[in-house]
Order: C-alpha cells, then structure tokens, then sequence
C-alpha cells in the first residue's frame, strides 16, 4: 500500500482536506494561490486537499493564517 493511502481513511485528514478546500474556494484562491500565501508548494497543497497527507499542527495553523482564519475551524464538520 503506497504510503499516503493509510492516511484516506482518517475521517479527521478528510474533514480538514475538505475544509481547506472549500474555504479555499469561498475565498477564490487556487492552490497555487493558497500556497504561496502559505510558503508551501502548490503540489503540497493538493496532496493535502485530496487527504494524501498527514499535516502537523504547525502546517494546519500556517494554512488557516493563510486563509484568515482560525485554526479550529478547520476541524470542524
């Protein structure tokens, strides 16, 4: 199993990856976008969108200054 696979089914990953996408989105950024307003790489940011990646605290508060907001709010269903 490729590595970012057993992260799929995290239903926490999918609920932040949605999230981050959909606040993305109501805020008209692309990822591109969305990235460099957060120092990461645009292929980094997809790979969160699409729930391949298990980010840590500290990327899950970069994003949400990113996206100005607070970092709960990316937790939340």
């Amino acid at each position: 199993m490729p590595k970012h696979e057993k992260f799929l089914n995290s239903l926490l990953v999918k609920r932040v990856a949605v999230n981050i996408k959909r606040l993305r989105l109501e805020k008209h950024l692309s990822q591109e976008e969305l990235a460099t307003l957060s120092g990461y790489h645009r292929t980094y940011v997809g790979s969160i969108e699409r729930s391949e990646r298990n980010i840590t605290l500290t990327t899950l508060e970069t994003i949400a200054k990113a996206l100005q907001i607070e970092a709960s709010e990316l937790l939340k269903e």
